[in-house]
């Protein structure tokens, strides 16, 4: 069964088309790169994965089942869509604890994802103070409270440095290796070709191309001959 499957997926705006008939599967252990120009529908298609928009057309399942309809989303699926949706007076300690509360989580998990995150030194400063990177990392680690089998990344890399790229690359490396499932929306190509197993590329709503990237994969050049 796929991890993530769109079927003939739509969004129209208005008279706006912002995805139009697209449709591609994502099998489980695997990291897939999600590549478009600004505007290509990236981060609609995202949304309705998550149910967080309606789709025109379409339909949208993980594991077989849409999102809606899932017994256990926390567990089943982390999402980062932005990294500024933090409360600035919370600590990031106080953050990730609201969050547990919530979604019923052991208190555990809120150390496990501070230091799966690179943040066990950080936590109890207030977001706030928090660089963009930061602010990064604190996502992330929000996402991992329910210790999901999937991943869904919307430019995940924004804002931090090299080292914070570097520890990006390798945790989410790691994380596929566990036989589970990451989808990266991003722009940085250069990263994501270093770690991403297959690439879904679009454009004006469109899937452009899809596929394995194999070891001699020039994904700039390949991104740049599909979408121009």
């Amino acid at each position: 069964m796929s991890a993530i499957s769109v079927t003939r997926l739509s969004k129209s705006f208005g008279g706006v088309h912002a995805v139009d008939d697209l449709s591609f599967t994502i099998g489980p252990g695997t990291i897939t790169a999600f590549l478009g120009p600004n505007g290509a529908g990236k981060t609609t298609t995202l949304r309705m994965i998550l149910g967080l928009v309606a789709p025109t057309a379409g339909t949208t399942a993980i594991g077989g089942v849409p999102y809606r309809e899932l017994d256990e989303p926390v567990s089943t699926v982390g999402a980062v869509l932005e990294a500024t949706a933090f409360h600035p007076g919370l600590t990031a300690r106080l953050h990730l604890e609201a969050f547990r509360v919530a979604a019923g989580l052991p208190p555990a998990c809120v150390a496990h994802v501070l230091d799966q995150a690179d943040l066990t030194g950080t936590a109890d400063r207030k977001v706030r103070a928090f660089s963009l990177g930061m602010r990064q990392r604190l996502a992330l680690a929000t996402a991992l409270l329910g210790d999901p089998d999937i991943l869904v990344l919307d430019e995940p890399a924004n804002g931090l440095d090299p080292a914070g790229m570097r520890w990006l690359r390798s945790f989410l490396r790691a994380y596929a290796h566990q036989g589970r499932t990451v989808l990266v929306s991003t722009h940085v190509l250069a990263e994501i070709q270093q770690i991403a197993d297959h690439a879904i590329i679009i454009g004006e709503g469109r899937l452009r191309w899809e596929g394995p990237l194999g070891t001699g994969t020039d994904l700039e050049e390949l991104y740049l001959e599909v979408t121009r």
